[in-house]
């Protein structure tokens, strides 16, 4: 009944003369409430005072701790194209079992013979190393023999000069007797014409000694002839010394150049058996890699590349495997504000999906379907949705990680910090602040230690 008008009907009839009145307005029931509101205002009061733990809460995945455990895709180093498999989806393979055969798809690498055409070239060309090697020993040796060619050369005109020389000193000599015999004759000529004239020779004997004078003179003129002669034997054997070092030079030079050619020819030779070596080598490494080989134990993903048939360049993927052994951890991101809180070796709580959780992040030892985990890593780089990426790994000392987790499944994670009252942890979030900082024990004992 609304009591809206101005004739209020409760205060002219007493209601609780009625059986129902007497049913309802008799009971108090604002007292229970008032008691229960009372209880629920002091319980929430005496909550507020309990401990909390502060916690940076993240998502991430399941991944492996190494980076050598972790689902990898299977490559070729070179193009090809796919002729034959050998796994299927699901198949278990050790290493170095073979996954694919391919065959080329470059036309250099076509010959079935490339390997022994490459041998044969080989071996030609390490014929032409051999023959210029022994060309190389013959110039040497045409050069030796030009040398102590030269030496004797040189010896002998010298010897002839010597000869020169000590002839055309005995021709001075000669000539000097000769200019002496001169001398005298014409003493002889002019003595006995005075005595002719004074009668005491007679004309004979005057044109014996004139033609005796004039036999002298002749003799002396050819005395000088030959001394000339002998002067220009020594020019000559000066000039033929010369000729001896210039020819023998220019047959030396031409020998050791024709030498340094074939020694250059013999290097670029050798360069070409290593090229070819090395080219041989690279067919034969080449033609191993026409079977895609499983680089570790593990378990067939995917086909990446299916069917008979279809091509494909280096390095793009082909096939995936997960290795038989791995050790399980978690990476999950923390905002940027946060990252100054985590430590290496901080206590994380981790909740898997497919494994339900009753999670009280400020109780964890409240929380149920959670495990232990730790921080073993984290970067200094953020990450394309602008956090940054923490690993973490499992926790000894606590309960083991379900064995059914795979890698790739999602989880949840809780960092624990600094324990408060809840009171202050509402304040906090109420103001948008970030979880109190601090430092480990240690990193503060070793601060204080700097200090000293």
């Amino acid at each position: 009944m609304l009591n809206i008008s101005n004739n209020q009907l409760n205060k002219k009839v007493d209601l609780t003369t009625f059986e129902s009145g007497k049913e309802i307005f008799n009971k108090n029931y604002y007292k229970a409430l008032n008691k229960f509101l009372f209880v629920f205002a002091f319980l929430g009061f005496i909550l507020l005072f309990l401990p909390w733990t502060q916690n940076i809460t993240g998502k991430g995945l399941v991944t492996t701790l190494t980076p050598d455990q972790r689902p990898q895709t299977i490559q070729s180093q070179i193009p090809g194209r796919i002729e034959q498999w050998f796994v299927k989806e699901g198949d278990y393979v050790k290493k170095g079992d073979t996954i694919l055969r391919i065959s080329e798809v470059k036309s250099d690498y076509f010959d079935n013979r490339l390997i022994e055409r490459t041998n044969d070239q080989i071996s030609a060309k390490l014929s032409s190393v051999s023959a210029y090697q022994g060309k190389v020993q013959a110039l040497e040796r045409q050069v030796q023999a030009l040398k102590q060619e030269r030496g004797l050369k040189i010896v002998q005109s010298k010897n002839k000069l010597l000869q020169s020389k000590l002839k055309v000193k005995s021709d001075s000599i000669n000539f000097e007797a000769a200019k002496t015999n001169l001398k005298i004759a014409e003493k002889q000529f002019d003595r006995t014409e005075i005595l002719q004239k004074e009668g005491l020779k007679a004309v004979v004997d005057v044109e014996q000694k004139r033609l005796k004078l004039q036999e002298t003179q002749s003799k002396l003129i050819a005395q000088e002839n030959k001394l000339l002669a002998s002067k220009n034997e020594i020019l000559n054997s000066e000039l033929e010394l010369t000729r001896i070092g210039a020819t023998f030079t220019d047959k030396i030079s031409k020998a050791q150049s024709d030498m340094y050619t074939a020694k250059s020819n013999g290097y670029d030779a050798k360069a070409q058996v290593s090229k070819l070596e090395n080219s041989n080598s690279n067919y034969k490494i080449r033609n191993g890699l026409l079977y895609v080989t499983s680089p570790q134990n593990g378990y067939i993903n995917k086909a990446i590349k299916d069917g008979i048939g279809g091509t494909f360049k280096e390095g793009e993927s082909l096939v995936g495997i997960m290795p038989e052994k791995y050790d399980l951890a978690v990476e999950t991101y923390v905002r940027p504000i946060d990252l100054p809180l985590l430590h290496i070796g901080e206590k994380v709580r981790v909740q898997f999906d497919g494994w339900p959780a009753i999670v009280f992040s400020g109780w964890p030892n409240a929380s149920y379907g959670t495990y232990g985990a730790k921080v073993v890593a984290i970067e200094n780089f953020i990450s394309n949705n602008g956090k940054y990426r923490v690993l973490l790994a499992p926790d000894e000392t606590d309960n083991t990680w379900p064995t059914a987790i795979r890698v790739g499944s999602g989880a949840k994670t809780i960092a624990l910090l600094e324990d408060v009252p809840i009171w202050f942890e509402l304040w906090r979030q109420l103001n948008s602040f970030p979880p109190n900082y601090y430092q480990p024990e240690g990193s503060k004992k070793e601060k204080s230690d700097i200090k000293k």
